[in-house]
């Protein structure tokens, strides 16, 4: 069952085309998102285009309903938990402002009983006329939601505000405001990325850890009301609002962390933390003239373990990714790390891949999730924990 029902409305505007590409995401994201074009949006894109991508009929007609009475433009909000515009041209505002309802799409914003978001995108001489911003100004006390517009380059060669906002942008907006606030008022510090410990200063020892996975626990912890500190090797798309901390190899994701877990509520350890570096760097690059080159490991610092058995009052969680035996070998991490909570993955269903399938394991139970992307799986691994943090309450 999807996690949130949402209508995606598309108006008249050439970032119809960019609507192609948030309903994938919100789709790939479980989100059900039923589509509804005005006529103009369907001279700029097809509805066809839509019903491939969401598997839906389009609703374009105000005319043509399905609904069992007639009342279709009442009856398509009473189910879902968001309306978005996305692209809300100028004309659309003027319609939300002033309550007209002369096609489906306006009729149904006007009879509808959920929230409404709109990601707005024209020209710049239209968003900064003083009748749009007249209309922007009113939708906002009316409790209308706005996303965006960016600035930037726009279709007819100007330069300015009135762009609609980057789809991956929209999609944390979206999933900020719909997203309970489990989370408030906890404080989370997070590590990410695989770390490289350096050969010499071209060449290192890292593993294929993406940091994907941390990426989506941080953007999702932070839409969830937590306040997140991320220290991670990876340079990702993170909320503006995560303080992000860039380490590149143990030592420094270690440091980073002793810094600042003070005060903090929940650690969470996804980070794939290179075990062993080199006992000497070499200066400059080595040269290959042998065929052989023998190199000294020496261990790093296991940051997991110096947390668990630390006396900070936090609850930790630990990653786990193992080649065979993952439950029995995830359960010895966790009592020998000293862990509240550890998620456990077999390298080849998620190392370096898009999707994911992990346990939750603590120490009485173990809860398996389906194969899901990383979004999902980071949303239920939190609820987890905001459940065991506040039956501990």
């Amino acid at each position: 069952m999807a996690s949130h029902k949402i209508i995606l409305g598309i108006t008249g505007g050439i970032a119809a085309y960019k609507a192609a590409e948030l309903t994938r995401l919100l789709i790939k994201n479980d989100f059900d998102v039923q589509i509804v074009m005005t006529e103009s949006a369907s001279h700029f894109i097809t509805p066809l285009t839509f019903q491939a991508l969401s598997g839906k009929e389009v609703l374009t007609n105000l005319w043509k309903s399905n609904a069992s009475n007639g009342m279709s433009h009442i009856e398509l909000s009473r189910d879902y938990d968001l309306i978005v515009i996305a692209p809300a041209s100028a004309n659309f505002l003027a319609k939300l402002t002033h309550g007209f309802a002369d096609d489906l799409l306006s009729s149904l914003c006007l009879a509808r009983v959920c929230p409404i978001a709109v990601a707005p995108s024209m020209n710049m001489h239209m968003w900064t006329n003083k009748a749009t911003q007249r209309n922007v100004s009113q939708l906002k006390k009316d409790g209308v939601l706005f996303c965006g517009p960016d600035s930037g380059e726009q279709a007819c060669g100007d330069i300015g505000f009135g762009r609609m906002m980057d789809t991956e942008e929209l999609l944390k907006s979206i999933q900020n405001h719909l997203t309970p606030k489990i989370l408030k008022n906890k404080k989370i510090l997070i590590t990410s990325g695989g770390t490289i410990e350096m050969i010499d200063d071209v060449r290192g020892i890292t593993n294929l850890s993406s940091g994907n996975m941390g990426a989506a626990i941080a953007n999702t912890a932070n839409s969830m009301g937590a306040s997140v500190t991320l220290i991670t090797s990876k340079y990702q798309n993170f909320s503006e609002n995560i303080n992000v901390i860039y380490a590149s190899n143990a030592h420094t994701m270690y440091d980073a962390v002793l810094q600042h877990i003070k005060d903090q509520d929940i650690f969470i350890s996804v980070a794939a933390v290179s075990d062993y570096k080199p006992k000497e760097k070499f200066k400059g690059k080595l040269k290959k003239d042998s065929l052989n080159l023998t190199l000294q490991l020496t261990p790093t610092i296991d940051i997991l373990k110096e947390v668990g058995l630390s006396k900070n009052k936090i609850f930790k969680v630990g990653f786990a990714a193992e080649s065979e035996n993952l439950i029995e070998n995830a359960q010895k991490k966790m009592k020998a790390k000293n862990l509240d909570l550890i998620v456990a993955n077999l390298i080849h269903e998620s190392v370096s891949l898009e999707d994911t399938k992990v346990s939750i394991i603590d120490k009485n139970n173990v809860i398996d999730l389906p194969k899901s992307n990383k979004i999902i799986a980071a949303k239920a691994i939190l609820k987890e924990i905001a459940h065991r943090i506040n039956a501990d309450k």
